[in-house]
């Protein structure tokens, strides 16, 4: 059975989900509190976390980049600010989505869903190994044999989805990769106009990456069209 922790610290919160949950056939443990959640994860890893980013001893995105310094399963963010920047932010420190309050616990059950589905798509063992390919380049090294990828000299940790995007783009150095495409080609699923998915963990490869910002050495944003790597 699945296992999912569910941080908030409003317990009527936390018992919605936690029934909804549980009649979708998932076992589920509750936090409270940040400390209460490391605690948690240090006893048994889950494999998911539903963080409510208003948390009384450390808001959830310091939470979500702490689980992050350790492991990769998958992070949904519970929170009631609506800005973008908040957003993207919770995305970039290492959440996989998120979902705004008030919000529907039909809909939080489907991402759930969604995203255990990804992550167990790409942490499950192949038939086979993979093929022994490479790329060197630039000081960026990235082999699809190791699951490694090393930039000038440091191994970057990258989870099993931001590995396979710059991969991909990799791969096709020599043009430019829609965001549908990557989208397809890395989740496995079809690209609705309105996901930013992409854009939110291409920001995090940049920010592994040490890219600056307004001008990036590797991951180059084409407007309107897509993404290349130089």
């Amino acid at each position: 059975m699945q296992q999912i922790l569910v941080v908030d610290d409003e317990a009527a919160i936390a018992n919605l989900v936690e029934v909804y949950l549980t009649n979708e056939g998932f076992a589920v443990r509750k936090a409270g509190t940040a400390s209460e959640a490391l605690d948690s994860i240090a006893a048994e890893t889950p494999d998911l976390a539903i963080l409510d980013v208003m948390l009384p001893d450390m808001d959830g995105f310091a939470l979500c980049q702490a689980i992050r310094t350790t492991h990769f399963f998958p992070i949904i963010m519970l929170t009631a600010k609506v800005e973008d920047m908040d957003k993207i932010m919770g995305l970039t420190l290492g959440a996989d989505d998120y979902i705004t309050k008030p919000f529907n616990p039909l809909e939080l059950v489907a991402r759930v869903k969604t995203q255990l589905r990804r992550s167990t798509r790409y942490n499950a063992a192949g038939p086979a190994a993979p093929p022994a390919e490479e790329f060197d380049f630039r000081g960026l090294q990235i082999s699809n044999a190791t699951h490694k990828c090393i930039l000038f000299g440091e191994e970057l940790s990258l989870t099993p989805l931001e590995f396979s995007i710059l991969w991909h783009l990799c791969k096709n150095r020599s043009r430019v990769v829609s965001s549908e495409e990557l989208f397809e080609a890395v989740w496995g699923e079809k690209y609705m106009d309105s996901n930013n998915t992409v854009m939110s963990h291409i920001a995090r490869l940049r920010e592994k990456m040490h890219e600056p910002s307004r001008k990036p050495r590797f991951i180059k944003t084409v407007w309107g069209v897509g993404y290349t790597i130089e």
